[in-house]
């Protein structure tokens, strides 16, 4: 499978049924709209609005949808739930192209606003969802006969771990699913898969084995004795970029917890490892983007005067650099102006304090304006970290924190940020202690997470910077 180039060909789907649509548009209004208004026949020509029309709204049309989250999971596609989408964006993305260029028309009559209108729509939409069909109806024949799957693992070994497995390889429709093995629960009572499937180890190995395999779909077939340990486990695998599915037990049937959509399928419960619906989590990254590029081009003379000041007044770098944990648990490099000494962590990792002797002058003014923080709108950049979210640690502390709240790992389900809720509330913290208090507030964030409350942390942390309060 390649994802790049199975998104490139709804992209450029999409693309093109936008410049036709457009265009069939142009010339209804030539040959129906505008005779009406002038009483002739208006003679059909071309025109540079026509032409810049068809270089803007493509990509107008192509945002929309990538804001919609159309582009996200573009092999698990439904063509009814393709449907009910293509239909919603195109009345969006029309609606704002008729009060933004259409409304101005000058018309015989107002009905024919109405005309235009639905033209537009009824165009627009029959030629994407007629391309899209295409080709999902081809990803979907192409499943069907084996030749896309998906890498599939199976946690559990019992008879309904069985019967799943069954199910799923001898259906009339295949759902896609390639199993590569499962993993026992610990010492389980019976081992019913052994012998069908390889067994890929044990339960504490399955992070590794995701990656080892390349994991992209989980199913969780444990028994209602068993359930004790879904929610520590669901818990470990959201840090993971996997589909995880669960089966269902018959009170949560008759409680009404479980929504199917297919009608073939085996029934499989999808978690969502997701926190924000796709589109938020599309402004939301669009937002860090321009708000990290507008502050680096604003910031840039205080970037060269603390460069400058941090040379000459202590040895060593300019740009501290280390490694953190992000999303799904994936280290990566953070930058920060230097604050402290030069070998300060000589005999080992340690959080900084209040009277720390390891921090410069310089630094601790850094640290109280939260300057020291500013070359992470690089990290936004690169997609590593976001402007607000739950503040990246090292691994030698989240080990230790794991230890006391299990839970600490779902903060790896979303990018990290260069301020967060804990962060406003406490600032640095200095030992496990005062991360474990900043923890409850990055839970409440992961829980409540907005635009509107990523802008209301962003302002009190301006707040904070100005007034020197961060420690």
């Amino acid at each position: 499978m390649n994802k790049r180039l199975q998104t490139f060909k709804y992209i450029s789907a999409d693309f093109s049924a936008a410049i036709i649509a457009w265009t069939i548009f142009y010339l209804y209004r030539k040959t129906i709209i505008e005779p009406t208004l002038f009483g002739i026949d208006v003679p059909i020509q071309f025109s540079t609005q026509f032409y810049i029309a068809i270089a803007v709204l493509p990509v107008f049309w192509i945002t929309l949808y990538f804001l919609s989250g159309f582009y996200k999971h573009i092999y698990r596609r439904s063509r009814l739930l393709e449907l009910g989408q293509t239909l919603g964006t195109s009345f969006v993305g029309v609606l704002i192209i008729f009060f933004a260029l259409i409304l101005d028309d000058f018309i015989g009559s107002y009905k024919n606003y109405y005309k235009s209108f639905a033209t537009l729509l009824a165009l627009h939409f029959t030629f994407t969802y007629f391309f899209r069909l295409i080709l999902t109806a081809t990803t979907v024949k192409r499943i069907k006969n084996g030749k896309i799957g998906f890498n599939t693992l199976i946690i559990g070994s019992n008879e309904r771990a069985l019967k799943t497995h069954q199910e799923l390889t001898h259906m009339k429709r295949p759902t896609g699913h390639r199993f590569l093995g499962y993993i026992p629960l610990e010492s389980p009572t019976q081992d019913l898969l052994q012998g069908t499937l390889p067994q890929l180890g044990n339960i504490s190995e399955v992070l590794a084995i995701i990656d080892q395999h390349q994991i992209e779909e989980i199913i969780i077939a444990i028994e209602t004795s068993e359930h004790k340990k879904l929610r520590e486990l669901i818990t470990l695998l959201q840090n993971k970029e996997v589909i995880i599915h669960a089966i269902p037990d018959m009170y949560d049937i008759l409680s009404g917890q479980v929504k199917m959509t297919s009608v073939y399928s085996s029934p499989l419960v999808k978690i969502s490892n997701g926190i924000m619906p796709a589109w938020q989590e599309n402004v939301k990254r669009i937002f860090d983007i321009c708000f990290s590029v507008s502050a680096i081009l604003f910031l840039t003379p205080v970037y060269a005067i603390i460069a400058l000041a941090i040379r000459f007044s202590s040895k060593g770098p300019i740009i501290f650099k280390q490694e953190r944990i992000g999303k799904y648990g994936k280290p990566f490099t953070m930058y920060k102006f230097r604050s402290m000494y030069i070998d300060a962590e000589a005999n080992g990792p340690s959080l900084s304090s209040k009277n720390d002797a390891r921090i410069t002058p310089l630094g601790l003014f850094l640290r109280k304006t939260h300057l020291d923080e500013i070359p992470q709108f690089y990290n936004v950049l690169k997609g590593d970290m976001a402007i607000v979210g739950p503040r990246p640690e090292r691994q030698f502390y989240i080990d230790q924190l794991i230890k006391a709240a299990p839970f600490y790992q779902q903060v790896h389900r979303i990018r990290p940020g260069i301020t967060s809720w804990g962060q406003v509330k406490y600032g640095y913290a200095s030992n496990i202690e005062e991360m474990l208090e900043r923890l409850p507030y990055d839970i409440l964030y992961l829980k409540n997470i907005s635009i509107y409350l990523d802008l209301k942390i962003l302002l009190y942390t301006i707040v904070t910077c100005f007034r020197g309060e961060g420690k």
